[in-house]
């Protein structure tokens, strides 16, 4: 079997057998298939697609490319949610200290930014001191001991993800649906989690754009899971705009905090409130999500689920100060406000969350090549979202920027994100199906 006759039948739009799937894992892993090949693959694959049955293949395939673990012995239930990745998506920051605090252990294998998304392992190195590379031990221990990881792909758990996820990032190949299943539920079900949330993003801030792509890759998730005997729940959300109103590593969990100490936008809270609402139903902890969503509210009262946070943070060697201190976190040197033009009372009448996170790679928030290093400290600052009320002249985003020439690109990019209406404009919902 050789790789490059693979890439002719993927090409030719072939269905792949088990066999032929488990070669291409195995040449991965054992690095006998170079970059170039795999690039080649995997734009066959974006054109081309693949069935459920080889879309479960490899799943598989990558799910058993390292340790599957076994978290039985950590209670009844450990659960995980994953992000398809959107524009200034900071929910596991929020969500994971929060449903650990209410009660169910979170085991969190995370990734890195993607294509114009960021990533939450990112975010948390923006934290000073925080280690994303856990060993499979020190996860599992941490998980036992605190109820809470979260960490990224490692050597033992679906190595194989992790090789593919940054080929993907740098070849053009980042939405396609039965890539996008497999990397999702590989590092889920290699995690060893029984309860799986799934939030897939829609818009323009998002992979999947339209609300039907969204939905599709919803319901492939689903089926995958239910093929593998691993159930599934996916939720299909709105990113139109950016979630909450700040984008960039460092800013995200200042806001994050904030959120967890009982403020944070409007829907950043719903969307955690309402997947976590839904997980612990689904965990049998409660028998209504009315019920499980007063839980939750009180975990955020009590300012456990934001102690929670600062244990994490501790127990990965970060610096829990910043929870009250966010300024210990790397900060931009220039901070330049956006104003409202025109005359008289305005509604923003859409975000495009793509131009805002275009902005921010604009300042080096985000990689153009695999490897290279992040800007942990610039991004943008919304002071508004769609359907809000401004007068003329009203600031409606800051730019956070480390140069004059970086600041200025973001604010030429970020007034063309912006648009606006002399007439009342309605507000998204946040939420918009369920799958599974």
């Amino acid at each position: 079997m050789r790789m490059v006759d693979l890439i002719l039948a993927k090409r030719s739009g072939k269905a792949h057998s088990r066999q032929e799937i488990d070669f291409i894992i195995d040449g991965v892993m054992s690095n006998s298939i170079s970059d170039y090949q795999l690039a080649a693959w995997l734009m066959a694959v974006c054109w081309q697609g693949m069935t459920l049955a080889e879309t479960t293949d490899l799943t598989d395939a990558m799910t058993h490319s390292g340790k599957v673990l076994d978290l039985s012995e950590i209670g009844p239930v450990v659960a995980d949610k994953h992000s398809t990745g959107g524009v200034g998506d900071k929910t596991t920051l929020v969500f994971a200290p929060m449903l650990s605090a209410a009660g169910i252990p979170m085991a969190k294998l995370s990734g890195r930014g993607l294509g114009h998304t960021g990533g939450t392992l990112d975010k948390l190195e923006a934290i000073p001191g925080f280690r994303v590379d856990l060993s499979t031990e020190s996860f599992v221990k941490q998980v036992r001991e605190v109820g809470a990881a979260i960490g990224g792909q490692t050597a033992e758990l679906a190595p194989a993800d992790g090789k593919i996820y940054a080929m993907r990032d740098v070849t053009a190949t980042v939405d396609s649906l039965p890539l996008i299943v497999a990397s999702i539920l590989s590092k889920k079900f290699a995690a060893g989690s029984n309860l799986i949330i799934l939030d897939v993003k829609c818009g323009r801030g998002a992979i999947m754009e339209s609300d039907e792509r969204a939905l599709e890759l919803a319901k492939m998730l689903s089926a995958v899971g239910e093929r593998l005997n691993k159930p599934v729940t996916a939720v299909v959300t709105h990113m139109e705009q950016p979630l909450g109103f700040a984008v960039g590593h460092a800013l995200e969990v200042a806001e994050a905090v904030e959120t967890l100490s009982g403020g944070g936008p409007e829907d950043l809270r719903e969307l955690c409130f309402s997947l976590g609402s839904l997980a612990l139903v689904k965990a049998g902890k409660y028998q209504s999500e009315d019920s499980a969503r007063e839980a939750l509210n009180q975990v955020i009262e009590s300012g456990a689920a934001l102690e929670q946070f600062r244990r994490i943070i501790k127990a990965q060697g970060g610096d829990p100060r910043i929870v009250e201190q966010p300024e210990l976190m790397p900060q931009a040197r220039i901070r330049h406000p956006i104003a409202v033009p025109g005359q008289g009372k305005q509604w923003i009448e859409h975000i495009d969350g793509r131009e805002v996170a275009e902005a921010c790679k604009l300042m080096g928030a985000a990689r153009a090549g695999k490897g290279d290093s992040i800007n942990l400290a610039v991004g943008v600052v919304l002071k508004g979202k769609i359907g809000w009320e401004f007068e003329a002249g009203q600031t409606v985003a800051e730019v956070h920027a480390d140069s004059q020439r970086d600041c200025q690109a973001a604010v030429a990019k970020l007034e063309q994100a912006i648009t606006y209406s002399r007439t009342p404009v309605a507000k998204p919902d946040v939420i918009r199906a369920r799958v599974g």
